[in-house]
């Protein structure tokens, strides 16, 4: 049975002020383009039967630089619809709405925790019988990857909010014992020789 590697796209401007990005087509910074590339050392080696991206280019251009050659665009594979709360912050959006919370919440004029969550199990169902051939590839964003982790293993969508995860990282979805489990979450490439690693980068 192969994993379910999750990839989450490099830095953009809006990631690294922490401002919420869905629709939004933002490019890489340059930040960014050397964080995805440093994925390619890291991933190196490894075959994929399919390598599934988001339709936003920060995530085309993050598989791109981490040398994987994108089979398919998925639309459910986009960044939660975070509506009229585009290019907001959290803490902005606190000014307002001092109680929001995104996992329970949702957005206004966007999408609910359950509408994500029904978006990213259409994902899970089409590749989970691409395990049985080996290892898939799915490049894509902050939250919406955090909900298919959750219900990779069961979880309502509402759990990703427990599962950080920043950019340009790698996760592992696997089994054990015949179970959906977490190999491995929000695991950075390691930094090249000389270089200090980069300071964690998340909404």
């Amino acid at each position: 049975m192969g994993e379910l590697l999750l990839i989450r796209h490099g830095e953009t401007t809006w990631s690294a002020s922490r401002r919420h990005t869905s629709y939004t087509d933002l490019e890489l910074t340059a930040d960014g383009e050397r964080q995805a590339r440093t994925l390619a050392a890291f991933l190196a080696g490894r075959r994929f039967v399919k390598v599934l991206a988001s339709p936003r280019v920060r995530a085309l251009r993050t598989a791109q630089l981490a040398g994987l050659t994108v089979d398919a665009v998925d639309d459910d594979l986009v960044e939660w619809n975070y509506g009229e709360y585009e290019g907001r912050t959290t803490v902005d959006i606190h000014q307002d709405a001092p109680h929001w919370n995104i996992w329970t919440d949702g957005c206004p004029g966007g999408e609910s925790p359950a509408q994500v969550g029904e978006r990213l199990d259409h994902v899970l169902d089409r590749v989970a019988p691409l395990l049985d051939q080996g290892t898939v590839a799915l490049v894509g964003h902050a939250h919406s990857l955090r909900v298919l982790g959750a219900r990779w293993i069961g979880l309502p969508p509402s759990a990703g909010g427990l599962l950080r995860l920043d950019t340009a990282t790698v996760s592992v979805l696997g089994h054990e014992h015949g179970r959906r489990v977490i190999l491995r979450w929000n695991q950075p490439a390691p930094p090249a020789p000389g270089t200090a690693p980069d300071s964690p980068v998340r909404h």
